[in-house]
């Protein structure tokens, strides 16, 4: 039976109450004031309101193992009460550094019920980070563990300032920590109990918002519709393939915007099948697709005028007498026909289904993403995201992930590459064994063969850019600055900013 909790009854994700106020309001025996400290050399210097704090700037610090260091954090007894500090090193002075500050506050203080935080912001914009920050790293995975499981203390976080917050800013730090935990909760579930046709069931039912329909469909749709890559990957499996078509059509939308997603739900490689090192964390496989559904139902929830058409190629790669082997041909949608060299290298033919509908709607901006090759990791280490594309797309990516604090890189898509996916039976192979060289790029240049020309008798491609993402999507390691351990949600907050950068854009 799937157990995983329905967003009424995610306590981490409907409780949280965020304000902004211009006084600090009187301590409770369940409240907690944080404080800033920071660095001036060697020696710990109180910031801000910290420094008018009298019981507090009477303590010698150091001798308490305060730290004035970057997100440091501490407490203190000042009288009968406990302060929070945490340390801003030579200050907060950028939106990143922001959200750090804020995941190092959510993280050592959600013990407390209510939590009054009195540090320099110098823009409304940096305030809104440090509660982002704070929003982001609020989400604990528990559900398979056995006893009682305690709900989340901190229910409200007061920030004080006289910087201006509206009330639609602070809606949508509460949208984007809903999107991020539905998106972490899928990742994070177990192949059992998550395979194609229950992830397509949960997004459908998370899907009840103003604008949004959800199609769903099954192994005779795909057939009908000449699916032949996420029906090759999934009919190994006993658990069958599902697309998932969520649109959002707002009434007067000014562009829209097409996301393609890989929902491999558990990848053991097929018939060629990963060794058992390898094949540990392929439930994270479906990542970019449980990423763009969230991302899309934060859009519509925030009323963008952007219309949406996100497909979730989701599909479950088994080895079994009724898989695909190396060597098959598949013939796509779209007449390009592909020889299946490694059954490990399915991620690419599942999305070149949804890359060839996408094209078929002529949107102002496409964008994959996927957790799609090994070779993303080997060059960009585990916090960056591999970005390939058309010029405007990648800029228009580099644009809000900047401002979403999230990290992506440029690679480029080096035509000369391409020769290792020639086949000698096929238009291509889907993968050259052997060669590692560019894998990472060579997995680009697959899926832009799937990407439809602007115009029939152009030669320019829509406007794509392709999100490499198996760096991001998952940390193994400790949580750091605003990222969660396991799955991270990464990639939401950008997909979103580029929708408002888009309307916006339409706008002028």
């Amino acid at each position: 039976m799937f157990i995983l909790l329905s967003l009424d009854n995610m306590e981490f994700m409907t409780s949280i109450s965020y304000k902004v106020l211009a006084s600090s309001p009187k301590s409770t025996a369940d409240s907690m004031s944080i404080y800033a400290v920071g660095l001036d050399g060697k020696d710990i210097k109180l910031q801000g309101a910290a420094a008018k704090v009298t019981g507090l700037k009477s303590l010698k610090l150091k001798s308490l193992s305060v730290s004035g260091a970057y997100e440091a954090t501490s407490r203190v007894s000042v009288g009968s009460e406990v302060l929070g500090l945490i340390g801003i090193g030579a200050g907060i002075t950028s939106h990143s550094k922001a959200r750090e500050v804020g995941g190092a506050i959510g993280r050592a203080f959600n013990d407390v019920k209510t939590i009054n935080i009195d540090i320099p912001v110098a823009s409304a914009e940096i305030a809104i980070a440090l509660l982002e920050g704070i929003a982001i790293v609020q989400y604990d995975y528990n559900h398979y563990k056995s006893g009682e499981k305690k709900p989340a203390s901190l229910k409200t976080v007061n920030l004080i300032t006289s910087k201006t917050v509206s009330k639609s800013d602070l809606n949508r730090i509460n949208v984007l920590s809903i999107a991020l935990n539905q998106t972490r909760d899928l990742v994070n579930a177990p192949g059992n109990d998550l395979y194609p046709a229950k992830m397509a069931e949960i997004v459908k039912s998370q899907s009840k918002i103003p604008g949004v329909t959800v199609e769903i469909w099954d192994e005779k749709k795909l057939a009908k519709e000449k699916c032949t890559g996420i029906l090759s990957v999934g009919q190994g499996s006993v658990r069958g393939p599902r697309l998932v078509k969520i649109t959002y059509s707002p009434s007067k939308a000014k562009a829209h915007l097409a996301l393609v997603g890989k929902g491999i739900t558990f990848d053991t490689g097929g018939i060629s099948l990963k060794p058992p090192l390898g094949i540990l964390g392929m439930k994270y496989d479906m990542a970019g697709a449980a990423t763009i559904a969230q991302a899309t139902f934060a859009i519509a929830k925030l009323g963008l005028p952007i219309k949406v058409t996100a497909f979730l190629c989701i599909a479950e790669n088994m080895p079994s007498g009724s898989a695909t082997r190396p060597t098959d041909v598949i013939t796509f949608r779209n007449g390009k026909t592909v020889e299946v060299t490694n059954t490990d290298a399915e991620g690419r033919l599942v999305m070149a289904d949804g890359l060839v509908l996408a094209s078929e709607l002529k949107p102002d901006l496409m964008i994959d993403l996927a957790t799609l090759t090994g070779g993303a990791r080997v060059a960009l280490g585990n916090r960056y995201t591999g970005l390939m594309g058309e010029d405007k797309a990648v800029v228009a990516i580099e644009k809000a992930a900047s401002v979403a604090g999230e990290l992506v890189w440029h690679m480029p898509l080096a035509e000369e590459l391409f020769d290792l996916l020639k086949s000698d039976i096929a238009d291509m192979v889907n993968s050259r064994l052997g060669n590692p060289a560019g894998s990472m790029l060579v997995g680009g240049l697959f899926l832009r063969e799937f990407v439809g020309l602007a115009s029939p008798k152009g030669q320019e491609r829509l406007n794509w850019a392709h999100l490499d993402f198996a760096t991001a999507a998952n940390n193994d390691l400790a949580p750091y600055g605003y990222a969660v351990k396991g799955a991270t949600g990464s990639m939401v907050r950008t997909l979103v900013t580029v929708a408002e950068q888009l309307a916006t854009k339409q706008k002028k």
